[in-house]
């Protein structure tokens, strides 16, 4: 499972590896309406992040790393969301992993400066979809999947979760 975490618009994708070959499961965004307030946002991605486990059963959660120059008010409600990913996937027993957006984009297009649309229609055409994934935060997740699951025409994808990905220790 793959997530391109926000506040606001939390990304989630669920590929299955099937031999050489990627089958999208699931994809879409938890959205939370900014008049709740912060802990109200993030006690719905909790929910709404552990029933998508249970249903879904991922054998790992690959989280996109964000960076962000001077706005520490984005970058503190990003790490929030991590935070409660990291939760559910703890409380789940599952193992998680982060990998940059250099390292995903790398590993979905074959170069780390691939831009937003060139790594959209690449998930596309990975999963066998007729259209790029919408929204953006599904598909951006989506991504994230297929990097952790190592299997691209590129074979860039593999090198990134073998060497550039960091694993998380989450204790459960």
């Amino acid at each position: 499972m793959g997530i391109d975490p926000g506040t606001a618009n939390f990304g989630f994708g669920v590929v299955r590896v099937e031999g050489s070959h990627l089958a999208p499961l699931d994809g879409g965004v938890i959205e939370t309406a900014s008049a709740l307030s912060p802990e109200k946002r993030l006690e719905a991605i909790h929910r709404d992040l552990t029933e998508l486990i249970d249903w879904h059963r991922p054998t790992a959660l690959a989280v996109e790393e964000l960076f962000f120059g001077t706005n520490a008010d984005s970058a503190m409600r990003v790490g929030q969301a991590v935070g409660v990913a990291l939760l559910c996937a703890a409380q789940a027993g599952i193992e998680c992993f982060t990998y940059t957006p250099q390292v995903i984009k790398k590993a979905v297009c074959g170069s780390g400066s691939a831009d937003k649309k060139q790594v959209q229609r690449m998930v596309a055409t990975l999963l066998g979809l007729n259209e790029v994934p919408k929204p953006d935060h599904a598909a951006d997740a989506l991504a994230v999947a297929i990097c952790h699951a190592g299997t691209t025409s590129f074979g860039a994808a593999a090198e990134a979760a073998a060497g550039a990905g960091s694993k998380l220790r989450v204790a459960s």
